[in-house]
């Protein structure tokens, strides 16, 4: 009976290796993706972010014409890496509306003069609860907007170089 408690610590180690091992090997899918996407925007007003852009509300993003609402914030370094793709957005015609996540006014206005500006309207949301209502859990996040206000897509994470095509893509269909 005593040789078999010797033992006992081994096997448990064994079980806690194999455990382990099974979650890296079949990793679970944390992504959580928006309930919202196929709906209409939800009702919103935000207040302008910084003084060089207006204020965005739910009915600036029904006009007719599609667009892309990115939710980034100023602290966020997924953010920066996807500032030159969304340059290259602005540049190939798209209309990008934002929503500044638990910024302040001046970090705003020193991420854009540091890493461009393709905004046509910025929102702030201090508290998040745009975001929260957009089904969006982190920064940054990019929805697809149809010219109704029905939420199209949701592009979790940086827009990045291979992805620019797909978006544009989605944009068009979005007409």
């Amino acid at each position: 009976m005593n040789r078999w408690l010797l033992w006992l610590p081994l096997g448990l180690f064994g079980l806690f290796f194999v455990a382990v091992a099974a979650g890296l090997i079949m990793p679970k899918d944390n992504v959580i993706e928006s309930k919202m996407v196929g709906k209409m925007m939800p009702t919103f007003s935000l207040p302008a972010a910084v003084e060089q852009r207006p204020a965005l509300s739910s009915t600036d993003l029904v006009d007719g014409k599609p667009k892309l609402l990115n939710i980034f914030a100023s602290w966020c370094l997924p953010c920066i890496a996807e500032a030159p793709q969304l340059l290259e957005l602005q540049k190939a015609g798209v209309e990008i509306q934002a929503i500044a996540s638990r910024d302040t006014p001046q970090d705003i206005a020193n991420f854009l003069n540091r890493w461009g500006n393709p905004y046509s309207r910025i929102g702030s949301d201090a508290t998040s609860s745009v975001q929260l209502e957009l089904g969006s859990s982190g920064v940054p996040e990019t929805f697809v907007i149809d010219g109704k206000g029905m939420i199209v897509h949701q592009h979790i994470g940086d827009i990045r170089k291979e992805d620019v095509p797909k978006l544009l893509k989605m944009l068009r269909e979005a007409q």
